[in-house]
């Protein structure tokens, strides 16, 4: 058999996507149902889902009507007992003041049973308004967060939601902090693994030391079902909430590693304006001192350059990393590429359809499947552009300000890497985004 593209055992792992949100949340599909979420965690290979949105009432006696305990922590759909565990999830905002400066923090919560995230929901309810939208806001600090959910249920998990993104987030250019102890004070010691976000992966975070000691996730994001996956995580535990919240903690063995976005796809990678048009490398955003060369107003500086700042080490051509992790394109738009169409046409979900009942599910096509079984089914141009995603040969024009980057695999690289407005370094990756 042809060499595998990835560094597990697949007979010994499995994937889980741990932060998705529901219909009650702003600009969701009203389709984020459990019982389709379970239909498309099956078809993209997901072996857990977080629930996403428990701190909303209206939701929370959703998951109860569909949702049964499997006996382990974790939960599973009534219609489809043998199909993909869930587990409790919820994102929280909050806005507030520290040290003088305006906060605005995400942060996803993990509720070990429905009781809990019971409990949860209700004290926060005396706080702020839990009804309003599925990711609710509240004007205490995120420390203060992290105590009420610790001291109703020391079981709980709490991660800093995509850390790097400039609006909202742990160390985001716009409101962020420097620190992990600078945000949660004595509460940090509660915090034991950050979301990374779909704007960097683990390399990028890999050049600042502080975060050596945290477990770094990745995950959706999902505002869609379609959008399940896109970034996941390896685990090799036993499938129950103890075991999984004991390997991110480091407790014991079982985080395998991650599943990435290519981080230039992210919409907040480089600096720009988006207004403007206008997107600029870390370099290029300091020769114009972090303006937009267009306009004069700030630029929205990004997940590539705020990280340039913190970093306290460059990555050598083979470092070792603490866990392995590999980019890949979702099969939607691997196959609308190749039938120079839109991915959500009729022609490219009829041909995902097709391709994921041959093998199984999305990631056996994208992430297990040798090249040689994949020769066995797939169209000679998919297959070349699976090839082609597995080794990086792809070129890219970052995302900025807010707008997703464009991610190619057949285009001319020129086509896409400049800018009307203002030519940027090149999108290809492997050129060294940081140089």
């Amino acid at each position: 058999m042809a060499q595998l593209f990835h560094p597990w055992n697949p007979g010994k792992v499995w994937l889980a996507d741990l932060h998705i949100h529901s219909h009650y949340s702003r600009a969701t599909s009203k389709a984020m149902h459990p019982a389709t979420l379970t239909r498309y965690a099956k078809k993209k290979g997901l072996r857990l889902v977080g629930t996403g949105d428990f701190t909303h009432p209206a939701y929370l006696d959703e998951l109860e009507k569909e949702l049964e305990p499997d006996g382990s922590g974790l939960y599973v759909s009534r219609d489809d007992p043998s199909g993909p565990r869930f587990m409790l999830t919820a994102e929280v905002s909050n806005i507030f003041t520290q040290s003088g400066k305006g906060r605005r923090i995400h942060t996803v919560l993990f509720a070990p049973d429905l009781r809990s995230a019971q409990d949860i929901s209700k004290h926060l309810s005396l706080i702020g308004n839990v009804t309003s939208d599925g990711r609710p806001i509240f004007g205490f600090s995120a420390r203060e967060l992290v105590k009420l959910v610790i001291d109703i249920d020391p079981r709980c998990l709490i991660m800093p939601a995509h850390i790097w993104t400039p609006w909202f987030s742990l160390f985001g250019a716009r409101s962020g902090f420097n620190a992990v102890e600078e945000c949660f004070e004595e509460q940090a010691r509660h915090i034991y693994c950050l979301e990374t976000g779909l704007s960097s992966d683990p390399d990028m975070n890999w050049r600042w030391s502080h975060l050596d000691t945290y477990t770094l996730l990745s995950n959706s994001d999902a505002h869609s079902p379609q959008k399940l996956g896109r970034e996941c995580n390896v685990f090799s535990c036993d499938l129950s909430y103890r075991d999984i919240i004991a390997s991110i903690k480091g407790e014991q063995c079982g985080f395998e590693g991650t599943v990435e976005f290519f981080p230039e796809e992210g919409k907040y990678h480089w600096d720009g304006h988006r207004s403007c048009g206008i997107y600029l490398s870390p370099v290029e955003s300091k020769r114009h001192s972090g303006l937009c060369p267009v306009c004069g107003n700030p630029l929205t500086l990004g997940v590539a350059t705020r990280i340039e700042d913190m970093s306290d080490r460059n990555i050598p051509a083979t470092h070792d990393r603490t866990k392995p992790f590999v980019h890949i394109i979702p099969l939607d738009e691997l196959i609308a590429e190749v039938m120079q169409v839109a991915p959500t046409s009729t022609r490219v979900r009829r041909e995902y359809e097709r391709l994921v009942i041959i093998a199984g599910s999305e990631f056996n096509i994208t992430l297990w499947m040798s090249e040689q079984e994949l020769a066995d089914f797939l169209p000679e141009n998919l297959l070349k552009g699976i090839r082609l995603m597995r080794k990086g040969e792809v070129q890219i024009r970052p995302g900025y300000d807010g707008v997703y980057g464009a991610i190619k695999i057949f285009s001319n690289p020129e086509k896409i890497a400049g800018n009307t407005k203002e030519k940027t370094a090149t999108g290809l990756r492997h050129k060294g985004l940081f140089a």
